[in-house]
């Protein structure tokens, strides 16, 4: 019993000990992995390629989670997938970041991603393998051939060698030795040639590589021989592979490198690097200054005295003023070695420069220096003309009032040649400024403002020049003296002030008097009359005295206007003098008018839709044109009938309305009027349209009101009836086009078209019109043999043909046209008198055809009226009857 018990207590505590543990082991949010490695076998991927997917659990089983990748080269979507949004290349093999995700708490969790080349590692696996590999190969070989020996080599890996057994003597073989070829250079042995036969072989550029066959060698006696003349400028040393081996073949020598220098001879001249060189020196520069360098090369050996070379100046042209003027060092490097240098005598030096090697005493060259003297400023500039007159009407900005020459010996468009003018004495009141023209190099003066007889009617100008440059030594500088006269000219009145501004009423009364605006002529001498004129009065209300200058209100102003900006109105006046052509100044006056309660307030809005159920109130805005004095707060009364239907109070601030539905009302259009007061009891009637709907609340809607729909769906309904009716129009024609069965009239008699009385009139031709046709028939009286048919014919006798009169059945006018034409084709009384016009006789027996007695009934059976069809409804008769054929 005590056993049980202490098993059922051990187990309760085990029971105990596993729910304690199950809670302490809770899930926590995470990534299933560290870092993910994800293999790819190429290092270049492209768009769009899956990689791998990521694993996260924030331990709510949720399936979608917001994923984000430090490297925008890559996307992951909510179930951890990554692929690429665009291509990659992997340069070192692979790539790493960082990815991270958020639990439902909004914690940030991360884990690092790579993608790794697989195909790179395993290459680079192996290269790192084999480059150890060869590492310590040759670290052993290294180690190996630590100890030099000269001995042949043993079989034995590991032996030392002994003391190589070479006798090879310096080798050194001058360039274009004349011979005898082959020539002896030098011999090669070995101490192994006592006990074996030796065979002996050269190999390397000069032996079996380009250039061939330069050097040989004996094949037992080891003697080395030079097969033509050498150049040390095309290569100045040989490097050769000698070899040894017995009669078997086999190498008792390892190969061994002969080095063959190429010693040099003085074959070839210095060449200068130009022609020709240029430099230039300042005048007036000291002695020892350097004008410039020249450079010469030489291919012999710079080591020896070949090579070496030595510059001298040949010749000076020109030789003043001294020569030698310029002298040369060893470098090349050309100084002055003389003073009186000038420009303006001498502006070019041209020498002729040799090189010689052998240190100047061997093969020389020449070439040409060219020396050009660059100028300096050593001559002051001077005036053309040191005084001048000049005269300059008054008033006039920027006028010219002179140009000032001067003269420069200096180089043209050079700092020592531009000059620069300075008004040194004169110019009060800084009426004057002067500029350099770039081209001409001329001052050129003008007037800086407008001058004033009646102030200053002359002015002496004192005006100098210098050059941009200062100059190299003392000079003196040169000063011109201008003397301006003022013209006087006839000056516009000026207003004082320019803009004046006042105040007045804005229902100040018509005739008031709102300012005194005068000007004054500033020509007194002439004595001329001020008359003044409205210039510009953009609302027309104001008027000038044209004597006074007296400014009165001609027409109501109002403050409210377009023409009023911030509560003024800006108007221009004109003052004329009386001279010829009178001169005119201008004023502006500037009024500021002050309000007045003149407007009453109105509504701003003026059609509010509402809902006849649980109305929403209504907010409307108030206006008054008036300023703020005459404005709020308002009060408002609705009026008329709408009263009982509809409230209408104010805020609290007295700016805005307040309309409510006084009763539910029935949808319907109501016309509401409010008549808004200000604070001094101005009022206004304002019409509001309200719409009323059956609906509930602020979710206006309004159903079986087609003007809700709005413009373009009414605009759609007509324009599908216009559509159907052009449809039925089409139908009725295509319906009427296809009646065949009974003849239409020609005419029928409601037609709008002109209808046809007489048939049996076609129209007299020429006969119609009044012309003399005697001056066409030249020649025909004369010769009776030929009838005219153009006229009634008098030697026939004139039958008589019955025409049938106009039918009263409109049916039978097809009938009626035939049978009367039929008549007209036969009776040649009839007109037009259709025939050939004989212009003059030409004699009998003419070849050409008649082509006259065309008639009707003839005339149209070859004929094509198809066309006729085309025309429209107006000809569709005449398409019938001769398109048709005989029916």
């Amino acid at each position: 019993m005590g056993i049980n018990s202490f098993g059922v207590i051990l187990l309760l505590v085990q029971i105990w000990i596993g729910g304690f543990c199950e809670e302490a082991a809770q899930c926590q949010p995470g990534f299933s992995s560290d870092h993910f490695v994800f293999k790819v076998n190429r290092g270049e991927l492209e768009r769009g390629r899956v990689l791998g997917k990521v694993n996260f659990d924030d331990c709510t089983g949720r399936k979608v989670v917001l994923y984000n990748a430090d490297d925008s080269r890559f996307d992951v979507d909510t179930d951890g997938t990554i692929k690429l949004k665009r291509r990659v290349k992997l340069h070192d093999g692979h790539k790493s970041f960082a990815v991270h995700a958020w639990d439902t708490k909004g914690k940030r969790t991360s884990t690092r991603v790579t993608v790794e080349n697989e195909k790179r590692r395993r290459y680079s696996h192996h290269r790192d393998h084999d480059h150890h590999a060869k590492q310590n190969s040759s670290t052993n070989v290294q180690s190996s051939n630590q100890v030099q020996v000269l001995t042949f080599p043993q079989s034995s890996i590991g032996l030392r060698r002994q003391k190589r057994d070479w006798v090879i003597p310096p080798i050194s073989v001058s360039e274009n030795e004349r011979g005898p070829f082959p020539k002896f250079v030098v011999q090669i042995k070995s101490n192994r040639a006592k006990e074996i036969t030796v065979y002996y072989s050269i190999t390397g550029p000069g032996a079996d590589a380009p250039p061939e066959g330069l050097f040989t060698i004996t094949k037992t006696g080891g003697e080395l021989y030079v097969t033509q003349p050498l150049d040390r400028e095309s290569q100045a040393q040989y490097i050769l592979m000698s070899h040894a081996v017995d009669i078997n073949g086999k190498t008792i020598e390892d190969p061994m490198e002969i080095i063959i220098k190429v010693t040099d001879q003085n074959d070839n001249r210095p060449e200068f690097t130009m022609n020709t060189f240029l430099g230039n020196i300042s005048e007036g520069s000291a002695v020892g200054a350097v004008v410039m360098k020249v450079t010469a090369t030489d291919k012999d050996d710079p080591t020896m005295d070949n090579g070496v070379i030595g510059y001298s100046i040949l010749n000076q042209e020109p030789k003043e003023p001294h020569s030698p003027m310029f002298s040369i060092n060893k470098f090349g490097t050309i100084s002055l070695v003389a003073n009186g240098l000038d420009r303006e005598k001498v502006a070019e030096y041209k020498l002729i420069i040799q090189a010689a090697d052998m240190d100047g005493n061997g093969l020389s060259t020449t070439a040409t220096a060219i020396i050009t003297v660059t100028d300096q400023n050593d001559h002051a500039p001077q005036f053309k003309t040191a005084q001048e007159t000049v005269s300059v009407p008054e008033n006039e900005v920027g006028a010219l009032v002179t140009r000032l020459a001067v003269t420069d010996r200096d180089v043209p468009h050079t700092p020592a040649w531009n000059v620069k003018y300075t008004i040194v004495k004169g110019n009060d009141g800084n009426a004057f400024n002067i500029t350099t023209d770039p081209n001409s190099n001329e001052g050129i003066l003008k007037t800086a403002k407008g001058l004033d007889y009646e102030t200053t009617r002359q002015y002496t100008l004192f005006v100098t020049v210098e050059n941009e440059e200062p100059f190299t030594s003392t000079l003196p500088t040169a000063t011109a003296t201008i003397t301006v006269n003022v013209e006087d000219v006839n000056e516009a009145p000026i207003f004082n002030p320019l803009v004046k501004s006042v105040v007045a009423v804005e229902d100040a009364p018509i005739g008031s008097t709102v300012a005194v605006y005068t000007a004054t002529d500033p020509d007194k001498e002439m004595k001329q009359t001020v008359t003044y004129r409205m210039g510009i009065d953009q609302a027309g209300w104001l008027e000038i005295n044209n004597k006074t200058g007296v400014i009165k209100v001609k027409e109501l102003m109002d403050r409210e206007s377009p023409f009023v900006k911030n509560n003024t109105y800006t108007a221009m006046f004109l003052a004329l003098d009386n001279a010829g052509p009178p001169a005119t100044g201008t004023g502006t006056l500037v009024v500021e008018l002050t309000d007045v309660n003149d407007n009453g307030p109105e509504v701003v809005e003026r059609e509010i839709k509402v809902c006849n159920k649980e109305t929403v109130p209504q907010i409307l805005n108030v206006v008054d044109k008036d300023t703020s004095v005459y404005a709020g707060p308002f009060n408002v009364q609705v009026l008329g009938d709408e009263e009982k239907n509809w409230t209408a109070t104010m805020n609290d601030k007295g700016e805005h309305i307040i309309l409510t539905m006084a009763k539910e009302l029935k949808q319907n259009d109501y016309l509401v009027i409010l008549r808004v007061f200000d604070t001094d009891k101005k009022y206004q009637d304002s019409s509001i349209k309200a719409v009323v709907c059956d609906c509930q609340g602020g979710d206006f809607s309004c159903k079986g009101i087609l003007k809700d729909a709005g413009l373009p769906a009414i605009l759609g309904i007509l324009g599908a009836i216009l559509t159907l009716l052009i449809l039925l129009l089409v139908l009725l024609l295509l319906l009427r086009r296809r009646k065949t069965i009974k003849k239409e009239p020609l005419l029928p008699e409601d037609d709008i078209r002109d209808n046809v009385f007489y048939y049996d009139e076609e129209g007299g031709g020429e006969d119609d019109q009044e012309y003399d046709l005697s001056q066409l028939h030249r020649g025909l009286d004369a010769r009776p043999d030929v009838f005219r048919n153009d006229v009634v014919p008098t030697t026939m006798a004139v039958p008589q043909y019955q025409y049938r009169p106009r039918p009263a059945n409109p049916e039978d006018i097809g009938n009626f046209i035939d049978d009367n034409l039929k008549a007209a084709d036969n009776d040649p009384t009839a007109p037009p008198y259709d025939s050939l016009l004989v212009f003059d006789y030409e004699g009998g027996g003419s070849e050409a055809g008649s082509v006259s007695s065309l008639n009707s009934s003839s005339s149209g059976d070859d004929q094509d009226y198809d066309c006729l069809n085309e025309w429209g409804p107006r000809f569709k008769k005449l398409a019938d009857m001769y398109g048709g054929g005989e029916d």
